[in-house]
């Protein structure tokens, strides 16, 4: 299984952030995995952003939740996050990440199975 994220690389104050993480290499529909969104800004370490599970069912970092929504559209093989009202603090490299069990808010790259490669967003007017 590999993912690629994607998304625009620059995005405005206030305004709202949509990625996708393309899967490929399977079907997620026959894949029994956890597809989780992490990021790192600039000089910091990683940041758990929220996770979705094969079922559904989703579960997100407190203090990202109000802004968060995380989905999946298994008819695409993708995985979306949307971020609304962001800032420059948002400002990161953003990845996607499947693993077959649920941690909450690892960032452990090897509790992961697949890592994409990130994508840049910038958060500037």
């Amino acid at each position: 299984v590999q993912l690629q994220e994607s998304g625009p690389g620059l995005v405005k104050p206030s305004q709202t952030l949509s990625l996708s993480c393309t899967v490929s290499g399977a079907s997620m529909a026959t894949l029994f995995y956890y597809w989780a969104w992490i990021r790192q800004p600039p000089g910091k370490g990683l940041e758990w952003m929220g996770v979705i599970s094969y079922s559904g069912s989703t579960y997100y970092s407190p203090s990202l939740k109000s802004r968060t929504s995380i989905a999946r559209d298994t008819s695409n093989n993708q995985v979306t996050l949307t971020l609304r009202s962001v800032t420059p603090e948002d400002t990161a490299v953003y990845y996607c990440a499947a693993a077959k069990t649920f941690i909450m808010s690892s960032t452990t790259k090897d509790h992961y199975d697949t890592w994409g490669q990130g994508t840049q967003v910038t958060v500037s007017s």
